[in-house]
């Protein structure tokens, strides 16, 4: 019936309760939760199961907790016998793309999360960037809007390229406005301000992708057991060290997400599993091509009707 990839979202997923089924006491997958908080030295599983949503929502907490769900949702999928083509992930959801295939360790991956988001909170003081997404103007006509921005002396730049009409920008706080202003006088129909902590994959997150080299090189990176798709090119990437290159510019490049889904579906998939919490991919990937068969798994009951469907898939 065609090829099979999993799909790991990025910051803003993040809820309280997210993979509680499964890194629960009774659970057959607490390991992952005790080697997060082991590798962090912070109760990174009781702040997913219990919250406060607050405290959940902070970058370096995000991070290694949707990267932990993501994980545990991969093994579970594994262990039924689900086993993915290619993998990919929006943003952060990378670094969990590249456990599936393998690249990476669960230990070393939720440590260097972790550090990221460390590392992206300190490069820009809060409420010195922003980010907005700006609905119904064309990639192109977007682009011209913030490189005129910027050449006035306000950084600013398209940061998510997520769906047909949906891109999102980041940059300086006044960039951003000015941007948001000048794209609806282009046509825009919406510009919506979000509510996040920096401005993530924009030029200003440069210091943070430093930083990132240090951590990434001291980490063991193996030959991926099957194709990632890199946010950075949109294309399949096996090679250890061009991964780490490429997480690396991850930080302040655009995440190419409706290429990278346009990309995998014209290498033969045909069924996408979004392992984690709150169907931001699936919504995406279903604007980006109506035809795909698009799969999420954020418990045990999903788990089941996912396993259900996809065996005998590819």
């Amino acid at each position: 019936m065609g090829k099979i990839a999993f799909v790991f979202p990025g910051q803003g997923s993040q809820k309280v309760g997210m993979a509680s089924e499964f890194i629960s006491e009774d659970a057959g997958y607490k390991n992952f939760g005790k080697e997060a908080d082991s590798r962090l030295g912070i109760g990174l599983s009781s702040l997913m199961q219990e919250g406060p949503q607050e405290e959940l929502t902070l970058t370096y907490h995000a991070q290694p907790a949707l990267l932990t769900a993501g994980a545990v949702i991969d093994a579970a999928l594994k262990e039924a016998g689900i086993r993915p083509d290619f993998s990919a992930g929006h943003s952060l959801g990378e670094y969990t793309a590249l456990v599936s295939a393998g690249v990476l360790s669960f230990g070393d991956a939720v440590e260097t999360v972790h550090r990221r988001g460390l590392y992206m909170n300190e490069a820009v003081p809060a409420g010195e960037g922003s980010m907005a997404a700006i609905l119904g103007l064309g990639a192109e006509e977007l682009k011209r809007v913030t490189d005129d921005v910027t050449e006035e002396g306000h950084p600013v730049q398209p940061a998510n390229l997520n769906c047909p009409g949906q891109i999102v920008i980041s940059g300086s706080k006044r960039g951003v406005e000015l941007a948001c202003e000048s794209a609806k006088a282009a046509g825009a129909k919406r510009a919506i301000p979000l509510d996040v902590s920096g401005p993530f994959h924009s030029s200003l997150m440069k210091p943070a992708a430093q930083k990132l080299q240090a951590q990434l090189d001291s980490v063991g990176f193996a030959d991926a057991d099957f194709p990632v798709i890199a946010n950075v090119t949109a294309e399949p990437v096996r090679d250890p060290e061009n991964i780490k290159k490429m997480l690396v510019e991850q930080l302040y490049s655009p995440v190419r997400w409706e290429e990278s889904v346009r990309n995998m579906l014209s290498l033969g998939v045909t069924l996408f599993i979004e392992c984690g919490p709150g169907g931001v991919l699936s919504g995406l990937i279903r604007k980006i091509d109506r035809s795909a068969k698009v799969l999420r798994v954020e418990d045990m009951d999903s788990l089941n009707k996912a396993v259900e469907t996809a065996k005998g898939w590819s």
